[in-house]
């Protein structure tokens, strides 16, 4: 079902993923993040296969030549030519210098694996051009070879789930999820920190100067052991619900991919129901949805997040029922908020507009759509939620996020992937496995 949309939205959105165009691939949004960004680009393809199939294809073909040896995509692709607009810039990773890592300057880490995933779907909008591209017969060895890297590197916890090893690969950077095993992390990086973001965004609407300063001091971690995940040598060690369902999700996607250029489907379906069946190892049946674990300390990490929630995007979901009364419940949905909130807003420390602690993230709540959608429940609440979206992203110029309960826009306008998702609910329902 597709959702009502205001008559101008869609011209608004394109303007948007215009405007952010850089060649070859879209910035999240220009000034705040003058890079590219890998998850980033798996949403920003979602919306741009409406309009440009050919330029979805070329977004994520983009970010996969910036792949390494080992299989994995970076978080970020750096424009040398924009290094003092972003910190940490390619002089702190100096990855040219990795003999793994492309000729492209990227980061060591990585992000949460949509990108298999948004390949089918991009496939799908225009199946013509995607076979006149070859696009999928390109796309499938690399994309095989990035959850290679995922199941052989980084399998820290021995359950069969991914691990981050800094909070900037869940893409959630301070969610409360994090807290307890960031403060065993020092605060003195012999990096000095640049805050270029503070001059796109309110210093209230982003991390504070010590997450920032534990921050940089696991990235000096992390690049100085090589970005070696098999050392072990990490001092942040966590499986992320998110991280690992949308693995599951692009790994269903993979097989359809498999399927259609000729190739056996059952190791990537069999993977997706191995990740699925794992996942259970994070709920919490008191909370009524998934947690982090820290592997470090072999504990569940028990706060409610939207990254508990977003399981339900996979089908034979364990635990779905439990999530589905969780979502409809007090903390999240029951109230009727505007959008998704990232975090329980009974907790005592939920902030409604810092960044990961509170407010509604776009494509956090396009996901809980389709999630609700996957389960075949709460059809209203996923078609208010889809109509809060697309009006809140038009009303305010396209938004980072907003406060959940208000709906007043927070962090960076022209957000690329709030326009491409928006712009998606008003082309089509994506399809469930």
């Amino acid at each position: 079902m597709t959702s009502p949309v205001p008559a101008d939205l869609a011209v608004a959105a394109v303007a948007v993923l215009n405007k952010n165009w850089a060649g070859s691939h879209t910035l999240p949004a220009t000034g705040l993040y003058p890079h590219q960004w890998s998850w980033d680009s798996g949403f920003i393809a979602l919306g741009l296969r409406h309009i440009d199939p050919a330029r979805a294809q070329q977004e994520l073909e983009s970010l996969l030549n910036g792949q390494w040896d080992d299989g994995r995509l970076p978080q970020i692709i750096y424009d040398v030519t924009r290094d003092d607009d972003y910190s940490p810039g390619a002089s702190f990773w100096r990855s040219t210098d990795h003999p793994d890592a492309p000729i492209v300057p990227t980061t060591g880490l990585i992000q949460p694996p949509n990108h298999a995933w948004a390949a089918w779907e991009v496939h799908t909008s225009a199946p013509d051009v995607s076979e006149r591209n070859g696009f999928l017969s390109r796309a499938y060895p690399r994309l095989v070879a990035w959850h290679e890297y995922l199941a052989a590197r980084r399998n820290r916890g021995g359950r069969g789930l991914a691990s981050v090893v800094h909070p900037w690969e869940s893409g959630m950077d301070n969610s409360p999820l994090w807290d307890e095993a960031l403060a065993r992390v020092p605060a003195t990086p012999k990096h000095t920190i640049r805050r270029p973001d503070l001059q796109h965004a309110d210093a209230g609407e982003r991390p504070s100067a010590k997450e920032y300063g534990r921050f940089f001091w696991l990235a000096e971690q992390y690049r100085d052991h090589g970005c070696d995940d098999l050392q072990g040598e990490d001092s942040f060690v966590l499986e992320d619900p998110t991280f690992n369902a949308l693995w599951a999700r692009s790994e269903l996607a993979l097989a359809d991919i498999a399927r259609t250029i000729g190739n056996d489907p059952a190791p990537h379906e069999a993977r997706a129901q191995e990740l699925t069946d794992a996942l259970e190892t994070l709920f919490d049946s008191e909370l009524g949805l998934y947690v982090a674990r820290d592997v470090t300390t072999d504990s569940l990490v028990r706060k409610a997040t939207i990254s508990g929630i977003i399981p339900l995007i996979l089908p034979r979901l364990g635990g779905a029922q439990a999530v589905l009364r969780t979502l409809m419940g007090p903390g999240f949905l029951g109230n009727k908020p505007y959008m998704m909130p990232s975090y329980d807003m009974r907790a005592h420390d939920f902030e409604s507009a810092q960044y990961w602690r509170g407010p509604a993230w776009f494509n956090m709540t396009w996901l809980v759509i389709l999630g609700l959608r996957t389960q075949g429940a709460h059809e209203s609440e996923a078609q208010r939620l889809a109509t809060n979206l697309q009006q809140l992203a038009l009303q305010h110029g396209f938004p980072e996020y907003v406060d959940p309960i208000t709906g007043t826009p927070h962090g960076t306008r022209n957000f690329s992937w709030t326009a491409a998702l928006a712009l998606d609910l008003s082309h089509s329902e994506i399809a469930t496995p």
